[in-house]
């Protein structure tokens, strides 16, 4: 089956939004439409979204300016320009500060919708922490935002397990006695691109274990009560540079 995701497309054409709206409806996604950048906070305030498709040029609020708001009010959201002009210091602008990328009008459908299909496919986060109870509250708070969650909360469980279907893997550095340094190394044996990030409430006695996972790319490590702008921030990152190679390969 087809990941269905909700998306919300801004222009403040309306004949562009509609017939594009039609198309990605007929496509299985449940799409919203916003005529300005100011209508389209006010619907991302009302839901969350799975991705923006946005033109570039519009009267009040272009779509960069749009894309600093929607960052803002729900970080790590993808957001796609689109545009009819060639590329100038506008849209090079939006992918210094963090679009996934900048379609050409006319667009090509099916290139877009490929990237869709795709995008739908790589939210599946992975918690490895042995605390039920941080894993199910972190859940609540990723699944509120789009993200697909698996959770291990079984130090012993086998590499195939933690690593299955997972796009990022949150890993705990203290598993019950498990050093999160050694499932680490497992990890990046079998799978050396798969993006890791830590967490430990732990920052003095798990110091030198970090050290050795930031040595064998861990992408970063986060302290327990985690700040959850922070982690939203990181996995942005994450996102932004998995869609961008989507976005050019598809």
């Amino acid at each position: 089956m087809k990941p269905k995701l909700d998306i919300l497309i801004v222009d403040d054409d309306q004949r562009m939004t509609r017939t594009l709206m039609d198309i990605l409806t007929l496509a299985g996604h449940n799409v919203v439409e916003a005529h300005s950048g100011p209508r389209a906070l006010e619907k991302v305030q009302a839901q969350m979204f799975d991705c923006v498709l946005t033109d570039v040029r519009m009267p009040g609020m272009d779509g960069v300016e749009l894309h600093r708001h929607l960052r803002a009010a729900q970080p790590g959201l993808p957001v796609i320009l689109m545009t009819a002009f060639a590329a100038d210091s506008l849209t090079r602008q939006g992918l210094e500060e963090g679009v996934v990328g900048v379609l050409d009008k006319p667009l090509d459908v099916s290139h877009l919708l490929s990237f869709l299909t795709s995008l739908g496919r790589n939210r599946t986060i992975t918690i490895v922490d042995d605390d039920p109870v941080f894993c199910h509250t972190l859940e609540d708070v990723l699944c509120k935002r789009g993200f697909v969650v698996t959770k291990i909360t079984d130090p012993h469980a086998e590499l195939d397990a933690i690593t299955a279907e997972a796009e990022v893997i949150l890993l705990d550095m203290k598993l019950n006695g498990i050093n999160g340094l050694n499932v680490l190394k497992n990890i990046r044996a079998q799978h050396p691109d798969l993006p890791v990030l830590l967490v430990t409430g732990y920052r003095d006695e798990m110091a030198s274990a970090i050290q050795g996972a930031l040595e064998i790319d861990a992408f970063a490590c986060l302290y327990k009560p985690l700040e959850i702008p922070q982690l939203l921030q990181l996995l942005g990152e994450f996102q932004t540079n998995h869609l961008r190679k989507l976005l050019k390969s598809t």
